[in-house]
């Protein structure tokens, strides 16, 4: 029996090559992008922590809970692509799976073309609701913060809407199972938005006319970069042509797809109207606690996505071959992970108030049930993704629609019910998510062992 204590370095090397490399061919491919996942995330986490007390420093509590209403309010408009893109990311890899290229890139080609009339669409809708808005209610900020907001939101939307149509070449990366490359595209405009955001807090004051053309333009650039590289090189067979552009398979590709909308925009509601619930209730320098606890807690979700994301597209392919062992087994090694997790949500509970203190100063006081209720809204949402991202790469969502719907209709009055009547404040509104989120932590799991067992019947079934 080999002493542990004397197992060389080059000896472990070897040992930890070999465990990445054995298993399933698409497990194994899972572990090299969950290994590079981490490096790059890793990066990420530390750019949102790096980006979060020199925002503040340059645009003050009160512009900061600002810029992120509206970065949640143009995230809404995201879910617009009517969920094309996970039709998109699904049909492609089933056509990879059947070895389908011809079929694969008249997906690709029509996902483009449909998404062009969409974002057209929005637009002329945007410039026309545009006119009658008061943005300054809205934000529920008086006109002395000096600040043309009208400006600002048309060039954030701007941007938005070119990120729209660019942002596919990260989904068929993903449908290939390659969601570590989609990390290392994101993290490269998130690590030009620190460099330029350090370069306006030494050089201007406090602007968000300038924050918004920043954080606006850089990701646009990484994904024109990136467009270009990967469809003049890996994916030279599938780029886009109007020559393949056929409408007859948007029916193949929103059939799926408008159910992934519906339950888009059900998730919209239910986990992005926080800011806009507080900024309304207690102003937007609540909305800056609430974040900050929000992101700390973040740190969960993002590292547990890391693990889960490849898995999506492997279940795609394995359930169009029938390989349910590896799915049970995956699932239960997720299981395994998740409860890693679950305590580590633990350790940073413990130390919340002391990285708090250190990360964005003592004059921000986070109120500890506040980290209370966030870490217990990202231990069960992260449980949760185990069966959804199994019951999404089979494509059988219906009653995940309905689920999502009723999440959708209670959100609101329950989050308003906790944070003013239960005189729970900010905390009321995590609060008012996580019971509302609770029907489908029951459902999901549920429809999981009965698709996985082939007792699936009926709407568990569809």
């Amino acid at each position: 029996m080999t002493n542990p204590l004397k197992i060389s370095p080059k000896s472990l090397k070897q040992r930890l090559l070999n465990l990445i490399v054995s298993g399933h061919e698409r497990t194994v491919k899972a572990k090299k992008n969950i290994i590079i996942s981490f490096f790059v995330k890793g990066i990420n986490i530390l750019i949102s922590f790096i980006q979060v007390p020199i925002a503040l420093e340059y645009l003050g509590t009160t512009r900061y809970g600002v810029w992120l209403i509206l970065g949640s309010m143009i995230s809404w408009f995201g879910f617009f692509d009517i969920g094309l893109g996970n039709g998109l990311r699904n049909n492609f890899a089933k056509a990879l799976a059947e070895n389908d290229k011809e079929s694969a890139k008249i997906f690709v080609s029509t996902t483009y073309a449909i998404l062009l009339i969409i974002i057209a669409i929005i637009f002329l809708i945007f410039l026309v609701v545009n006119r009658y808005l008061d943005w300054f209610r809205i934000f529920n900020v008086t006109s002395d913060i000096n600040e043309n907001l009208v400006l600002l939101v048309h060039i954030v939307f701007i941007s938005f809407c070119i990120r729209f149509i660019l942002k596919l070449i990260t989904t068929i990366l993903v449908a290939d199972q390659r969601p570590a490359i989609q990390d290392i595209i994101l993290i490269l405009g998130r690590i030009l938005n620190l460099v330029i955001l350090i370069i306006l807090l030494k050089t201007t004051k406090g602007s968000l006319i300038y924050m918004g053309l920043v954080f606006s333009a850089s990701p646009v650039l990484v994904l024109i970069a990136a467009s270009i590289y990967f469809y003049s090189k890996d994916y030279k067979e599938y780029v886009p042509s109007f020559k393949f552009v056929d409408f007859k398979y948007a029916r193949e590709l929103m059939n799926l797809g408008v159910k992934f909308f519906i339950i888009q925009i059900a998730v919209l509601v239910l986990y992005t109207t926080d800011n806009m619930i507080i900024t309304q209730l207690f102003g937007p320098d609540q909305v800056t606690i609430y974040n900050i606890a929000f992101k700390y807690f973040s740190i969960i979700t993002m590292g547990f996505l890391i693990i889960i994301n490849p898995f999506w597209s492997s279940v795609t392919e394995a359930y169009h071959k029938n390989d349910f062992p590896w799915i049970k087994k995956t699932i239960g090694q997720l299981i395994i992970i998740w409860s890693g997790f679950f305590l580590f949500a633990g350790i940073m509970l413990t130390f919340s108030g002391w990285v708090y203190k250190v990360w964005v100063g003592p004059e921000i006081q986070i109120p500890f049930f506040l980290s209370v209720a966030m870490a217990v809204f990202v231990v069960l949402h992260t449980f949760n993704f185990i069966f959804i991202y199994f019951i999404n790469g089979t494509g059988k969502v219906k009653i995940q629609i309905y689920v999502a719907l009723f999440n959708m209709i209670f959100n609101i009055p329950l989050s308003i019910l906790f944070a003013r009547h239960l005189d729970l404040g900010i905390t009321g509104v995590i609060m008012g998510t996580i019971v509302s989120a609770i029907i489908g932590l029951i459902l999901a799991p549920l429809q999981y062992y009965k698709i996985i067992s082939r007792t699936a019947r009926g709407i568990w079934n569809k």
